[in-house]
């Protein structure tokens, strides 16, 4: 046979990734969203806090394209370095997430038994925590006292600690059924130890799960990031997130006469999730072993 013909199963996954003319464009979109956040504030000539009271609330122009908040700070340098916190939380929270449910769910499925059931039963107490009580809570236990910096792990750290619960179940799952196949037995017949059977062996043949799950969480943590800052219970002022800079948005005067100071952060944050839900699609359909020829 021609080695020229063989497929290996990445360039397998790819050719059906790209199939999908949709994740095509959310693959795009999501890169050049992720390049303008990263490069383009080194070229706007306006600092994220600079303060003009002169400019306060005032319209786009030629000097500031999206426009001016009620502090007169320039609103693209804000939502540039906003989506940088935005994805920053979205993203860590994700790996939080994932490394606990790879944990939780490789020793639940691994080893069974009483094991299995203490680890089950602790992932639904986890599973059963109101999320938005919990963060107002802590917000509430924190106030002031804790400044905006930390407060942005704070929300990142509560995120990636609550959000492993359905990523585990899949993982022990995958695993009850993958530690009866062949290539478990010849493990343990070699005498393999639990620690490498589960890290080199079962773990990574969970991979294409983990991927999707971990691109789908990552959006959905941005919008929960988002939504907790609209309330003002995450990231606060003077550090800018997609979430409260809409906050604005609750005032009826802002909402209906100046849409320049909320809009421009919701269709940021519309489309970041939208690409990442694009991309997520695609890859669960490109790596299901039910879809390869």
């Amino acid at each position: 046979m021609n080695k020229k013909n063989i497929i290996t199963p990445r360039q397998l996954i790819w050719e059906r990734f790209i199939e999908n003319k949709l994740s095509l464009f959310g693959l795009v979109l999501f890169s050049t969203i992720l390049f303008s956040i990263i490069f383009l504030p080194f070229f706007i000539p306006h600092g994220r806090d600079e303060i003009n009271y002169t400019l306060s609330f005032a319209s786009p122009s030629f000097t500031h394209i999206l426009g001016n908040d009620e502090l007169g700070r320039d609103i693209l340098i804000r939502i540039l370095h906003g989506g940088r916190i935005s994805l920053s939380v979205g993203f860590l929270a994700a790996i939080i997430s994932i490394v606990i449910a790879c944990l939780i769910g490789g020793v639940s499925g691994f080893f069974g038994g009483a094991i299995d059931f203490l680890l089950m039963r602790f992932t639904e107490i986890v599973s059963s925590f109101p999320f938005l009580p919990f963060a107002i809570t802590l917000s509430a236990a924190f106030g002031t006292a804790v400044p905006p910096e930390a407060r942005m792990y704070i929300i990142t750290i509560i995120l990636g600690l609550l959000g492993w619960t359905g990523l585990a179940r899949i993982i022990r799952g995958q695993i009850l059924s993958l530690k009866e196949q062949e290539f478990m037995l010849a493990a343990k017949a070699l005498g393999l130890s639990s620690k490498r059977q589960i890290l080199y062996h079962l773990l990574p043949n969970t991979f294409p799960y983990v991927i999707v799950s971990a691109t789908l969480s990552v959006a959905g943590y941005i919008l929960t990031e988002a939504g907790l800052s609209f309330l003002g219970l995450g990231v606060v002022h003077p550090i800018p997130t997609w979430g409260n800079m809409i906050q604005s948005a609750q005032n009826t005067y802002t909402l209906s006469y100046r849409p320049w100071v909320w809009l421009s952060p919701g269709i940021a944050i519309l489309l970041t999730v939208m690409s990442i839900n694009l991309i997520g699609e695609a890859l669960r359909d490109a790596l299901d072993p039910k879809n390869r020829g």
